[in-house]
């Protein structure tokens, strides 16, 4: 990249919200020029003084460099993770600043943004930490361009639609069964209180009650299809058809039949273009949607990436992040997101770190809020061999789909040079591409730079033949069981209600959907509390959903909840403006 800028680190490290506002951004126009964006193809957002901090992107850019050949495409996964989360996204941008930044590549981090739930609630923002950020980190990991806000406005306007239609012709035309009605309304908010409802209490609503809830905004399907289309003709499309109730005939009822389809495309129509922002040192920064990948598919947008690809060229680099660890969010990456996208990666990454590995080699629970246990700040080279077998199961996963696995140790300040050598030499014998210890939360790129030089090099060696892992004319439950398999799971059982639900959809002609398990975080099977690689379950599915609109069918794992709960002391606590500065304190 040509203009980046220098970072000047401390030791120790500041907290993340210090660090972002002592940086003066770059002014986005000259990132933007850098990129070869033209005034045309950019709308301006963010005033900060004289310069502004974030830019639309317009899809037009998409047309004008149609032809133009792609560049290197990598996803950041991870192993399965603490509730503290194992440095991810931080990774993901520190690696991207030593591409640009440090080894003279073009390139640029494509992100999702961050909800509102975790921001406020358990595990904070998403603009990475340290010296390796997303800046202005604020307005990142709040309202930004209002993208969220408009789903929620969208979502919310189908749910009132399909109630006004029940209320004012329930018998005719439509006939929706209320019972079979599976559309939701959403929150950007975690709120358990919110999960279950009943609506239709009003003494005007003729005792038209029925049961139904919310979901977080993030996991409406309105959010995935925003990161899976094309096109605004595309997202038109993918809005109408998204089904939302089956009648009492057994028909599957859309959005087009309640004539709301091209209000919630009029809805949509701005948040369609990725937002540019930049890193700490520089480097571009292409944010757009934000599905959690537990509750959902978890990548950002299908469009920003194909417009990065041909922004950085032959030789350039794409690096993007898919939720949580690989089981979950890689394999949605893979198995939906290049589906729909027709890209393939060369390369993916995973994230370990000591602690995690530690935990999954049976040490103490490792609790949000609570001070960390001795074991895991201290040498113990046994339980960390034993975790290791948890960071080879996702490699050996990764593997299966043909791409260069590298492996990401990111180091905390506890860590033993015996440990991380430990975790490199377990990671290159379970069949890893290259493994390499990184210090970018507390140097920034320089600290990635060898994690850069060691991704360059499986970009340029990749050779192997890019697969899925289930076609899609398998049946629902054939597909479903391939990805259990991928977990280590001995077999599937259904509930009642699932069956029934898969009934329905394989009649109604949605079989061929690729699959979105909706799936704990914290293991690689339905029980957060098993970690390492179990063995001999079952994997419950309690529900079956559809998707339509985005284009996949999503089964609920045992206690899923598509609306998180706040914790006993959450973010918010220590959220807060300066009333001087009218700066915001507290994010991280």
């Amino acid at each position: 990249m040509g203009i980046t800028r220098k970072l000047e680190v401390k030791t120790p490290v500041p907290v993340d919200i210090d660090i972002a506002n002592s940086v003066e951004p770059l002014p986005i126009s000259v990132i933007a020029e850098e990129l070869g964006l033209q005034s045309q193809e950019i709308e301006f957002y963010g005033n900060h003084g004289m310069a502004w901090q974030w830019m639309q992107v317009l899809l037009s850019v998409k047309d004008r460099l149609e032809d133009s050949p792609d560049g290197y495409y990598v996803v950041v996964g991870g192993i399965t993770p603490t509730p503290l989360g194992e440095g991810k996204s931080t990774t993901t941008v520190g690696l991207c600043q030593a591409l640009g930044a440090h080894l003279g590549k073009k390139v640029v981090t494509c992100l999702r943004q961050p909800s509102q739930g975790p921001t406020f609630g358990i595990k904070g923002g998403a603009a990475g930490g340290g010296y390796s950020q997303v800046i202005p980190m604020d307005e990142f990991n709040l309202h930004m361009t209002g993208d969220i806000h408009a789903i929620t406005a969208a979502n919310n306007l189908l749910a009132a639609a399909i109630d006004a239609r029940n209320f004012h012709e329930s018998t005719h035309r439509l006939d929706m069964d209320p019972a079979k009605i599976t559309w939701k309304r959403v929150l950007d908010v975690n709120d358990r209180f919110l999960r279950k409802i009943t609506v239709g209490q009003g003494p005007e609503e003729k005792g038209m009650t029925r049961e139904t809830g919310f979901d977080i905004a993030v996991a409406s399907e309105i959010m995935a299809v925003l990161a899976l289309t094309t096109s605004l003709g595309d997202m038109r499309e993918r809005l109408g058809n998204m089904v939302v109730a089956t009648s009492r005939g057994g028909d599957a009822v859309t959005a087009d039949d309640l004539c709301v389809g091209g209000a919630l495309t009029v809805l949509m129509k701005d948040a369609i273009n990725p937002t540019l922002m930049q890193t700490l040192e520089g480097t571009p920064v292409l944010v757009h949607a934000g599905p959690f990948a537990n509750i959902a598919h978890g990548n950002s947008s299908i469009v920003a990436d194909q417009i990065a690809l041909k922004l950085v060229g032959p030789g350039g680099f794409v690096v993007t992040e898919a939720g949580f660890g690989a089981d979950i969010g890689t394999e949605k990456f893979m198995n939906i997101k290049c589906r729909y996208s027709g890209l393939k990666p060369q390369c993916a990454v995973i994230v370990a770190t000591v602690r995690a590995l530690k935990m999954h080699g049976g040490g103490p629970e490792v609790v949000a809020g609570r001070p960390l246990d001795h074991a895991y700040k201290t040498e113990n080279l046994e339980l960390l061999r034993k975790g290791c077998v948890n960071m080879a199961k996702h490699i050996e996963n990764t593997k299966l789909y043909g791409v260069n696995v590298v492996v990401a140790v990111n180091a905390f300040a506890t860590d033993t040079a015996e440990e991380l050598a430990a975790v490199k030499e377990a990671a290159i014998a379970a069949g890893a591409f290259d493994a390499v210890v990184c210090t970018h939360f507390a140097h920034g790129g320089a600290g990635a730079a060898d994690l850069g030089i060691a991704v360059q090099k499986a970009c340029e060696q990749q050779n192997g033949v890019f697969k899925f892992l289930y076609p899609l004319d398998l049946g629902i439950k054939e597909k479903i069981g391939m990805i259990a398999k991928s977990y280590g799971a001995d077999g599937v059982e259904y509930s009642l209600e699932a069956e029934n639900q898969i009934e329905t959809y394989t009649r109604q002609g949605f079989a061929g959907l690729p699959i979105c398990m909706a799936k704990t975080q914290y293991s690689f099977s339905h029980n957060a509390a098993a970690k390492g690689v179990p063995t001999g379950f079952i994997l419950p599915i309690r529900d079956v959903r559809a998707s339509v609109g985005a284009g996949f069918i999503y089964p609920l794992v045992g206690t899923m909840s598509t609306m998180p709960g706040l914790p006993t002391r959450p973010c918010f606590f220590d959220i807060d403006v300066d009333l001087e500065t009218g700066m915001i304190v507290g994010l991280s």
